[in-house]
């Protein structure tokens, strides 16, 4: 009878441990290995690349872009930018149509009120190796004077840019022009509230949702034409949390930090952004921590699998002796 037991105790418990493996997978977390990234402030998903993450420092020794392999950590090419001024804080980067990047020098590093701020644009190369690359830099202006700002979005479908300004007790959403001009200013208008202390913001390949993301929580918004219909709350990850992007296929919701070595968690993405439905504000509570609360519970399960198989296995040792 000891192999049959040992036969039954294996099937027990490889089912208990598949469980919780396969559905607690975090193999779409990554860690950024470059020692040269330690400020990692905004990210953005290669459609040209699956896998491919771009990101940059916040300050940097020059105007540099990383593309980072999400199945190895590594840093697969690194880009220069030219054609533009010394980068002063390169807060974000998003991926507009056609394959076109769009970087937001738009922070206020050590309380500097800027006049203007600069967005470059840059296609991502087809060949990812390291690469010098001219890019076209615009200046920005807001409507209604200086801002600090650390978001900055290119909706998928229309290519128009946003800005979210950050302001701990909640910012706004401004909208730039239908096409920036690189020979003139860009004067970019506060449309609809954000409720949050935004530091990174990203559309979902659709564009029918816009994830925000602070320190301490984030919130996912119906696009809506631009005029936004809040959906739900986002749990992040603990930390100086600054980046924020889409995975290309729209199925996870990439969230980053600052740091050498800092971690990419992928979470559940908010809301059904392959819904046609416009219905907002219906996600119930228990929506709010779906990324944690799935993981969490997976594990829960596997753990009581686990002891449920040992009991098995025990006992069936015990009828056997006192048989």
């Amino acid at each position: 009878m000891r192999r049959p037991l040992a036969i039954l105790a294996g099937v027990l418990l490889t089912g208990a441990l598949t469980l919780p493996a396969s559905a607690a997978d975090s193999d779409e977390d990554f860690t950024i290995k470059d020692p040269r990234i330690t400020e990692s402030s905004g990210l953005a998903a290669s459609r040209q690349h699956p896998g491919i993450y771009w990101t940059h420092n916040d300050q940097d020794t020059g105007a540099f872009l990383y593309a980072v392999d999400s199945r190895t950590g590594e840093t697969v090419a690194t880009i220069t930018m030219t054609g533009v001024g010394t980068p002063r804080d390169v807060e974000a980067i998003s991926m507009g149509p056609d394959n076109q990047l769009y970087v937001g020098d738009i922070g206020d590093n050590d309380g500097v009120q800027w006049p203007y701020v600069w967005v470059y644009r840059l296609p991502e190369p087809k060949t990812l190796k390291d690469q010098t690359i001219r890019a076209t830099q615009y200046v920005v202006k807001y409507s209604d004077g200086t801002r600090d700002a650390e978001s900055l979005v290119v909706h998928p479908k229309t290519g128009r840019v946003y800005i979210i300004d950050k302001q701990e007790d909640g910012g706004h959403l401004y909208e730039g022009p239908a096409e920036l001009s690189a020979s003139g200013t860009n004067v970019f208008k506060p449309t609809v509230p954000v409720d949050m202390w935004a530091t990174d913001a990203a559309f979902s390949p659709d564009g029918k949702t816009l994830a925000v993301r602070g320190y301490f929580g984030g919130v996912a918004y119906d696009w809506n034409g631009g005029k936004l219909k809040r959906l739900e709350r986002i749990s992040v990850p603990l930390g100086q949390g600054e980046s924020a992007s889409y995975s290309t296929d729209g199925t996870k919701l990439m969230l980053g930090s600052e740091g050498a070595g800092s971690s990419v968690v992928a979470n559940d993405v908010p809301g059904d952004t392959g819904s046609d439905s416009s219905s907002g504000g219906g996600s119930s509570a228990s929506s709010d921590d779906s990324g944690d609360s799935g993981r969490t519970g997976d594990l829960k399960v596997g753990a009581i699998a686990v002891v449920v198989a040992c009991v098995v296995v025990f006992g069936l040792r015990r009828l056997l002796r006192r048989g």
